[in-house]
């Protein structure tokens, strides 16, 4: 007896039951594939947006600044470690923050006044790759600055305008000047739209009457080493200074990238669910209505094991062609998904946890996007299809034969 060719022969007894099990089979996994890749892009947009625009890896603090923020808690040491970092394949740029009023014309708004290193920042961070309009800070145009898009229409500015700043200098004195923009920013989050000026670092230190020292470093993790190593490391080198993570600096984001996984394993899950219940009742009435031949089967000596391998197999070469079909349908979905996205333009942009989402949606597909489904979907249907294949395979010919 070929148990393989009695297997598929019985797939297609009943051909409208099995084409509407493997079309369900076949419906979910197009589905979670295409839903766990946009889910992953999303993720991975978000942490992108967190570290390559805002936060970096990593960053260095003086001890106290984090609880009260004061102009005058700076890292003294700066030179030094800087090179202790660069040295053990950091990258780290060093930032000058202050809070200012910015005006032009009748109109003002707080501001959040941040000092960069151009040539170094751009190693720790992509904002500057988006200026919408204008051009990013630069060392030969110290007056230059760049500010966020909400700030620039609520001032009412545009590329070339002046920019008035006021605020208090660290020696007591009023610091005020006139600077002008030079590029604007598009959206980036919250904060950095609505108060974020960005100033290059010897200008806004004159500014600020700051002779020495930084408020803030932004390190990015060699490549390859694992956050929670990098983290370790970097507060070795900065011994004495207050070190934390990107997720440590906003666990809300992290925690909702975390929650964000586990919860396309819920959907999955619950997908699959339904599925399995289908696959069980599908494979219940195909083994009672062949109760009687597996009693026959038993008689002439097949045995329990055989008669259990002929259900699996069944229930396997189902699972195998709503494999191959659900994935054959969904590489077009992911190519499309990955390269052209879902434009959310017209919702008129999006947030979440005051990080601005991209206008396009775009999906991430790898390995683990496409045989997270697979698996998950083989082993809900082996799970579904073991009890009537147990049923089956202990049923005895006497009371199989006397069945109805």
């Amino acid at each position: 007896m070929n148990v393989y060719r009695m297997a598929w022969r019985n797939v297609w007894r009943n051909r409208r039951r099995s084409l509407v099990t493997i079309g369900a089979m076949t419906l979910s996994l197009f589905v979670m594939v295409l839903y766990s890749g946009l889910v992953r892009g999303m993720l991975v947009t978000m942490q992108a947006d967190v570290v390559d625009l805002e936060v970096g890896d990593i960053q260095v603090f003086a001890p106290g600044y984090l609880d009260r923020p004061s102009l005058f808690t700076r890292i003294s040491q700066v030179g030094p470690l800087l090179t202790r970092l660069d040295q053990a394949g950091f990258a780290a740029a060093p930032r000058l923050l202050a809070g200012a009023l910015a005006a032009h014309g009748e109109q003002s708004a707080g501001a959040q006044l941040r000092g960069l290193d151009p040539g170094r920042d751009k190693a720790v961070s992509q904002i500057w790759d988006h200026v919408v309009r204008g051009k990013w800070v630069s060392d030969g145009d110290p007056k230059g600055v760049v500010i966020g898009g909400r700030l620039a229409k609520t001032l009412g500015v545009k590329v070339g305008d002046e920019l008035i700043l006021l605020g208090q200098a660290a020696d007591g004195s009023l610091a005020n000047d006139l600077f002008r923009v030079r590029g604007i920013l598009g959206t980036i989050s919250d904060a950095t739209d609505r108060s974020a000026v960005f100033v290059p670092e010897p200008e806004l230190r004159r500014f600020l009457a700051i002779p020495h020292g930084v408020h803030q470093l932004l390190v990015r993790s060699p490549a390859g080493m694992p956050l929670a190593a990098a983290t370790k490391e970097a507060t070795r080198l900065a011994k004495g200074e207050t070190v934390k993570s990107w997720r440590q600096l906003m666990p809300t984001v992290a925690n909702m990238i975390d929650s964000a996984k586990g919860t396309v394993q819920i959907v999955s899950l619950v997908v699959y669910l339904a599925v399995a219940i289908l696959i069980l009742n599908a494979m219940l009435m195909a083994v009672f209505e062949r109760i009687r031949e597996f009693g026959v089967l038993k008689a002439i000596g097949a045995g329990p094991g055989r008669v259990l391998s002929l259900i699996l197999l069944e229930s396997g070469a189902q699972v195998a062609i709503a494999v191959a079909v659900g994935l054959l349908l969904a590489i077009p979905g992911m190519w499309f998904l990955t390269t052209h996205g879902l434009d959310l333009g017209a919702m008129g942009g999006l947030s979440a946890m005051g990080l601005a989402m991209p206008t396009v949606w775009r999906g991430v597909y790898d390995a683990s996007s496409v045989s997270g489904p697979v698996v998950t979907l083989a082993i809900l249907a082996l799970l579904a299809v073991l009890y009537p294949a147990l049923k089956a395979a202990w049923v005895s010919p006497l009371e199989a034969m006397h069945h109805h």
